[in-house]
Parts: structure tokens; sequence; C-alpha cells
């Protein structure tokens, strides 16, 4: 089955168009309280939000009539859990699993982590080269940040500041490259994606054969491989299109990757010119 192409991503980009710079006012926060909140909180309540509202705010807000040609609507789930995949089933027949990317607001005071945070959505070992469908998966990234409402300036909604539409299964495969390329591996028939472990690289370092049979959750169990807990975070899944996005919208990227060859974003590029 051939890959989703450039072409069908570009119109489901111009499709998705009446999101962006839309403010999702179901959740209005007073400035006032926005300091006792660390970003991750408010990730947790607005990914819970964004995810089901997007397919219905062409009826939760009726005066728009742009959104009417969205097209999205709630996707089924094919692996049949509480965070089925995927998320959105467009009238296009293309399928879209949602990610949030947060932007720190501007001019707020909030808790802030010591060091700058990376988009904490991930692409799960749930999602693998088994269910998803080359030709017409999609991720959509959703980059929101909270921003003042214009007749009421003291009220803070989340407001849809750009979205990224990229291939699935090219993020699938740029993700896996990397757990591959680091010595890692999947145990079970993706199932469980493992990383070196500690006791691992000392082995290798003494020129000893790691054991590829089983894997810990701990450091302390000893085992030669741990199970990967950072897995498929955005900022670690090597498709260069997913980093100038997150470049553009001012989350934290990376400007260098190895897959599917070498590739860097130079670190002065407006962001005008990343696309």
């Amino acid at each position: 089955m051939s890959d989703i192409t450039e072409q069908e991503l570009e119109e489901l980009r111009g499709a998705l168009a009446p999101l962006k710079d839309l403010p999702v006012e179901l959740l209005r926060l007073p400035r006032e309280i926005l300091s006792g909140f660390e970003p991750s909180q408010i990730g947790t309540i607005v990914g819970t939000l964004m995810d089901a509202a997007i397919p219905q705010l062409s009826t939760l807000l009726p005066d728009n009539a742009d959104l009417g040609s969205v097209g999205l609507r709630k996707a089924a789930g094919i692996l049949g859990e509480r965070e089925g995949y995927p998320d959105y089933v467009h009238i296009s027949g293309k399928r879209l699993e949602l990610k949030l990317a947060y932007v720190d607001p501007v001019g707020v005071e909030m808790k802030r982590p010591p060091t700058r945070r990376e988009p904490s959505a991930r692409l799960t070992q749930k999602v693998t080269v088994k269910n998803v469908d080359p030709a017409n998966d999609v991720l959509l990234v959703v980059a929101y940040q909270l921003r003042p409402l214009a007749d009421e300036p003291e009220l803070f909604s989340p407001t849809i500041i750009d979205l990224g539409v990229f291939s699935m299964i090219e993020c699938i495969r740029a993700r896996d490259f990397r757990l591959a390329s680091g010595g890692g591996k999947w145990f079970g028939d993706y199932e469980t994606p493992a990383i070196v472990s500690k006791a691992g690289k000392a082995r290798l370092r003494g020129g000893l054969a790691l054991n590829g049979a089983v894997y810990g959750r701990k450091e302390s169990e000893g085992h030669d491989y741990n199970e990967d807990t950072n897995f498929g975070k955005l900022k670690r899944i090597p498709h260069e299109p997913l980093h100038r996005f997150l470049k553009q919208v001012g989350a934290a990227y990376c400007a260098k990757g190895s897959y599917p060859k070498p590739w860097a974003i130079p670190q002065d590029a407006p962001a005008e010119a990343l696309f």
C-alpha cells in the first residue's frame, strides 16, 4: 500500500485551516488563578477538552460558518480502549490522531519548570506499523496558547495558534528508527519498546553480548534492557517536518536528525521560511 502523499496532506491542511487562531472559549480561566498552574496541569485539562470539542466546534459555534467545512468526526477507535486509535475521521476518509503542543503564554505569571518543557504528547507503543494505515493516517499536532479574550482580557482561553499535519507512517518509522539506532529493540510483536540499560551499556563496554530475551522496568532489576519510558515523545521523533513545525510555533524541538537521512534546521531561519 502506498503512503499518503504530500498533496493529500496539503489538502487536509486547507480543510482544517478554519481552526487556526480559534479560541476554544468553553474553557475560560481568570488571569489571577493562572499563577497556580503548571503547564502540565493546563495540558491535562486542555487535552481532554480539545479532544472532545474539536469535532463539535461547528455546532458549538454556529455563527462561525467556516467551521462547517472542517469535516471531522470522532472515530470509534480501532484499539477498543479508553484512548483508542485514531481520534478522528475526516470526510475525505483520512484518519487523524490528535496530539497537542503547549506554547507558553505571553505576559502571564505561571509556575515554570526549571528547564524548558518538551511537549509531553507522544505516539505510544499502542500505535505501530500493525495498525497504521499508510495511505490514510495522519498525525495532527495542534499548537495552542492561553490567550486573553478580546472582549474580556482578564479571561484566558486556549487558542489554536497553528496546526501541523504529518504522515503518520513516516512519524512511526522515524520513531522506531530512533529506537533501533540507539541500540533499543521491540519485545514481543511490537508490544514493548526497550532501550539499553546502564547495566547493558556496562556489558557492551566490556565486550559482552546483551541478553535480549528479557527486559526490566527499573535499573535496579539489573537487566540489559529496560522499557523506554520516554518512547514516542514528539521531540524524540526525528521527522524533519514535525520539528520544523515545533520550531515555528515556539515549542521545544530538535535541530538535527538522521531519518531517513541526515537533516538540520538552520537556527537563524525565520519562521516563515521553514515550510
